[in-house]
């Protein structure tokens, strides 16, 4: 039996924010099963690790017996969610809609038991709905209130078009809440706006108040901008073994430590121990090896993440990548050094441009892993082999440039 305390650690481990902790706590002790909701509009077919940050947790609820409410927003898609937009947000078809929805479905089940699982769709009640009723649902929130939200109050103070129908989209998430009658909401940081709206309405409908959950943006492999697909710096959960571990090999020393907390499902000790060994001397490639195993297990099998990590040294030590190549250390600011930068610092390209045109034509590749993103960043410390072309290699060893 998992103690109260214990039930904290687990569900705090890795959350920005818990609202509010005494209200979780309350809850917590009323011996029941806790309905835990969380949403995702299929805007894309596939899901990435950033996206799993969140199901993880969801996983962790379901460890202490709580019931998980997987709410896929095929409603709210075909609105768009205006969050973190600078211009009103293209709404996708119902037919895009429900094909990425089907995605979703056979994903999700790689992490959590299908059995304390419940997925909902929000059209079940939001196309039920009438205009009237819409009308009503719009009258509980005021305009001065939804300006609040960041990006609308950006937008409306530089004088940047809103529609209407984006400031449903909160209002809708937040009923979700109620039809479903949420005790627990988790969310990305970037939506505690909507998941407020979500309290503020189950109040209004004479319901007990959910308690929020908010989590961090994973940032994507370039160790600054959030995952996306969009961006190219994402591992999708049904990229190829040899590609996920690749992309995962890629990532900056640092950065792996941020991918143990959020994605891993090893103990706090043992990642603490893993950095005592890193600081004693051990090589980082020897850990990243064991969180890119765990991953890849985790969305294929223990055989795959085998392969997947012989294969990532054979391209060393079988011809692909030379066991002897040139050594740079390079200097790196804070902020990190653009791809198209290092490699011509390290001689492999004589301009950004033509990194650019390699890169374009699928010519570099850092660590054997083929490379697609012109603006990605890299970030100290960290250790690569750059290759453009077939024959050109350096190993570059990115230290944090002292001030």
């Amino acid at each position: 039996m998992v103690s109260i305390d214990e039930s904290l650690a687990l569900i705090g481990r890795g959350c920005e924010e818990i609202l509010l902790r005494e209200s979780l706590l309350k809850k917590l002790t009323e011996a029941r099963p806790l309905r835990v909701k969380a949403g995702f509009d299929p805007t894309a077919p596939d899901l990435h690790l950033g996206h799993t940050v969140l199901i993880n947790k969801l996983r962790q609820f379901q460890q202490l017996g709580h019931e998980v409410l997987f709410l896929i927003g095929d409603f709210t898609a075909m609105i768009g969610d205006p969050t973190g937009k600078s211009a009103t947000r293209p709404a996708l078809s119902r037919d895009q809609v429900l094909e990425n929805a089907q995605t979703y479905e056979h994903q999700i089940f790689k992490i959590l038991d299908p059995e304390r699982t419940t997925i909902v769709f929000n059209s079940s009640w939001m196309g039920e709905m009438g205009a009237a009723e819409l009308i009503q649902l719009a009258g509980k929130y005021n305009v001065a209130r939804m300006l609040e939200r960041d990006d609308f109050s950006k937008r409306y103070g530089s004088g940047q078009s809103i529609s209407i129908h984006e400031f449903l989209y909160p209002l809708v998430q937040g009923y979700d809440s109620v039809a479903l009658k949420a005790d627990i909401e988790l969310g990305g940081t970037d939506q505690k706006f909507n998941l407020l709206v979500g309290r503020e309405l189950q109040r209004q409908y004479g319901q007990e108040q959910q308690v929020i959950i908010t989590l961090p943006i994973l940032e994507g492999l370039d160790g600054v901008q959030k995952m996306s697909k969009s961006l190219g710096n994402y591992i999708g959960i049904t990229d190829q073994p040899e590609e996920m571990f690749g992309k995962l090999m890629s990532i900056s020393d640092d950065l792996m430590w941020r991918y143990f907390e959020l994605l891993s499902f090893r103990s706090l000790d043992e990642i603490e121990h893993f950095k005592a060994a890193v600081a004693a001397g051990s090589n980082p490639r020897d850990i990243k090896f064991e969180l890119c195993k765990e991953i890849v297990t985790r969305f294929h099998s223990v055989l795959a993440a085998e392969q997947a990590q012989d294969a990532f040294i054979a391209r060393f030590r079988k011809g692909e990548m030379p066991e002897e190549m040139p050594e740079q250390e390079v200097q790196v600011a804070e902020g990190g050094v653009m791809i198209g930068n290092l490699l011509k610092d390290l001689g492999l390209v004589s301009s950004t441009g033509e990194a650019f045109r390699m890169i374009k034509q699928g010519a570099v590749k850092l660590d054997g892993q083929k490379i697609e993103n012109k603006g990605l960043l890299l970030k100290a410390p960290a250790e690569l082999v750059c290759q453009v072309g077939k024959r050109k290699f350096a190993r570059a060893r990115l230290r944090l440039a002292q001030d």
